[in-house]
């Protein structure tokens, strides 16, 4: 039985508790919200997680890291590596954008080793089992490699359905600085241009439904016009592919079908509580998944804070899932310390948010971790860090003599002192 369906029916699963217990909510209340489609629990029905995670309404704000191989860099232990730094380092879900050689060896690899849901694009592997020749791709080829993902056990897709002859339409028409900078959508939008046909997501969209039914896959609904610049933030194509959306996310829910919502992008400060609003209204509450949002163009190498900055706010108006972003961004495929970094700053950016919305378990953590620096009790502050390697790191690093403070202050310490007076 799918995940929605048993919810449907009031069935408190095994899954369902332990997700509730994490979370500290009541299982009820979770039922109430998947079978509603504002919460979903990513989970292929033929994949047993070891951390499975809730991603909506009333939960802690949820980190994604990207991983996957490209045509210049290909090497899979190393997307090994990344892998095990994004689980260790705290990352809820990961997806794998590969588009290097032996994309589906590359998938079943990593899928086999990751703990957490994991998530792909299968456009990607569509275009490069055709030798990147979009004019051999048919639209069979494209349905047949979302089954191939299914059946490998992954556990949600990313789908750019919105990505329409209607809203390429609106793309033509617009005065974009950089018209798509999603892959996935712009690969779709090209191969509409090449063989003159709707795209075949969104016109077999009820045959893909079917799938995601037989494998309980979550569909993320991917935004294949979100603005790559500030300046196109809030356009037509944006918001009128996020209008077709919210009807794609009503019809996969009435069959059943667990569905994210994807958002920017590079969006200004002020405009991105439009974005949350929007989408929650648009598509009737269910979890907003945001790239970023990156709120300023002008740092590249810096993007990780750009993002985070972004990321925070949109997560404090409402959004569910944050999508990494390293400080590569725009320049090259990650290292592994980008990964470490990036996903750093977005668990930061998750937690200021977590705060904003009064999460119960994200106060604790705070006030934990304050309770020891009053003391100075710098294990126990280590415990409740959010990157202790790297804390203890710093502190190793220390050059005084008073080992009860730091560095910063040494004998000035104002915790010191005012202890001092109170004694």
């Amino acid at each position: 039985m799918n995940i929605i369906d048993s919810a449907r029916q009031g069935i408190v699963t095994p899954l369902i508790r332990a997700i509730a217990g994490d979370e500290g909510v009541k299982p009820g209340m979770l039922l109430s919200d998947i079978a509603s489609g504002v919460t979903v629990i990513p989970r292929n029905k033929y994949r047993t997680l070891k951390k499975p995670c809730g991603i909506g309404r009333g939960l802690r704000t949820k980190v994604n890291v990207n991983l996957g191989t490209s045509p210049d860099c290909s090497d899979v232990k190393t997307e090994l590596k990344k892998l095990n730094v994004a689980v260790s380092g705290g990352a809820d879900a990961v997806m794998d954008l590969s588009t290097g050689p032996e994309v589906r060896v590359t998938r079943r690899f990593l899928i086999a080793r990751c703990p957490i849901p994991f998530g792909t694009v299968p456009i990607y592997e569509a275009v490069v089992k055709r030798h990147n020749r979009l004019e051999d791709v048919t639209a069979d080829d494209i349905i047949d490699v979302l089954k191939d993902h299914a059946e490998d056990g992954v556990d949600f897709v990313t789908l750019h359905v919105g990505v329409t002859r209607n809203i390429a339409r609106m793309l033509e028409r617009s005065k974009r600085l950089i018209a798509m900078v999603s892959r996935g959508g712009a690969l779709l939008y090209k191969w509409m241009k090449i063989h003159r046909q709707e795209n075949p997501l969104f016109a077999r969209f009820d045959e893909v439904l079917d799938l995601a039914k037989e494998y309980d896959l979550t569909i993320s609904l991917g935004d294949g016009m979100r603005p790559g610049a500030l300046k196109d933030a809030n356009d037509r194509p944006q918001f009128g592919e996020l209008e077709l959306l919210g009807k794609l996310q009503k019809q996969a829910l009435k069959k059943g079908i667990q569905t994210i919502i994807e958002g920017p992008g590079h969006v200004p400060l002020d405009k991105i509580r439009d974005n949350v609003i929007r989408q929650k209204k648009l598509c009737h509450g269910a979890p907003f998944y945001v790239l970023g949002p990156l709120v300023a163009d002008i740092a590249p190498g810096y993007d990780h804070i750009t993002g985070a900055i972004g990321g925070a706010l949109a997560a404090s108006y409402g959004a569910d899932f944050l999508c990494y972003v390293t400080p590569a961004e725009h320049l090259r495929l990650p290292s592994i310390d980008d990964v470490k970094e990036g996903l750093m700053a977005s668990k930061i950016a998750a937690h200021a948010a977590d705060i904003a919305k009064g999460n119960k378990s994200a106060w604790a953590r705070d006030i934990q971790i304050s309770k020891a620096r009053a003391a100075r009790d710098w294990e126990k502050q280590f415990t409740y860090a959010l990157d202790p390697e790297k804390a203890r790191l710093y502190r190793k690093s220390l050059k005084t003599s008073h080992r009860d403070v730091c560095s910063m202050c040494s004998d000035y310490c104002p915790l010191k002192i005012t202890e001092d007076v109170h004694a």
